[in-house]
């Protein structure tokens, strides 16, 4: 182990650093998605509620490695949008990163909506029907009294989206992107000893999942919504 640890650390921090910005950034994306897909789930208007439904069954049952192939390969080579500047000297590493996010995010948004509505569906339904007593229209009650609640109703789901969403910053290795598990496959390619490398890197999401579970937990406890 001191011998992988000597010869790859810089490589190891690296790797772990880009799948420390992966999870960031599609969280940030998928939390602020699943929002908007939740208040579609939850809106009075018909078409909404189905198109959010619609996307959720999509994305849910699609794998995450064929949506990251389809941002890679149909996004950006096929169709040619890039999100990175065409002409930088690392266009392809930072399109490459960048439409990770974006896939990672699209398939994590149908779980953050879940999670939300299963927050919504915890707010007595009594309270918005006060919120409409005393003129709130439909954006008000949400956001004003049934999100903030919903919210705190759903932090535990949302934390387990979260670990599950860093376990599968993994899969952004089909596209090139250099996180910890494209690292983990060439060190196996380079090195004898393919079980301690295994255990390196789990040990590695061990500590990145763990007090992500803890906090998550405790935050739980400490703003659930007395009844």
């Amino acid at each position: 182990m001191i011998d992988i640890l000597s010869e790859y650390g810089d490589d190891l921090f690296a790797a772990f650093w880009m799948t420390i910005q992966l999870a960031v950034w599609s969280a940030l994306g998928s939390l602020i998605l699943g929002t908007i897909l939740a208040i579609m789930r939850v809106s009075p208007v018909a078409v909404l509620q189905k198109l959010g439904a619609f996307y959720v069954n999509v994305a849910r049952n699609t794998p995450l490695t064929l949506i990251l192939v389809f941002c890679s390969l149909g996004a950006l080579f096929i169709l040619e949008i890039y999100l990175a500047p065409r002409d930088a000297p690392n266009s392809l590493a930072a399109n490459a990163f960048r439409w990770a996010i974006v896939g990672l995010s699209a398939y994590h948004a149908s779980f953050v909506c879940e999670a939300l509505r299963s927050g919504v569906n915890t707010v007595p339904v009594g309270q918005a029907e006060a919120a409409r007593a005393i003129g709130l229209t439909f954006g008000q009650s949400l956001s004003q009294v049934i999100l903030p609640q919903a919210f705190r109703g759903a932090i535990a789901p949302l934390g387990s989206v979260l670990i599950a969403l860093i376990k599968n910053t993994t899969v952004a290795a089909v596209i090139s992107v250099p996180e910890a598990a494209a690292l983990m496959r060439t060190i196996v390619e380079n090195e004898t000893g393919s079980i301690l490398v295994f255990f390196i890197f789990a040990l590695g999401f061990v500590i990145l999942t763990l007090p992500v579970g803890v906090g998550f937990t405790e935050m739980s406890r400490r703003l659930a919504v007395k009844r």
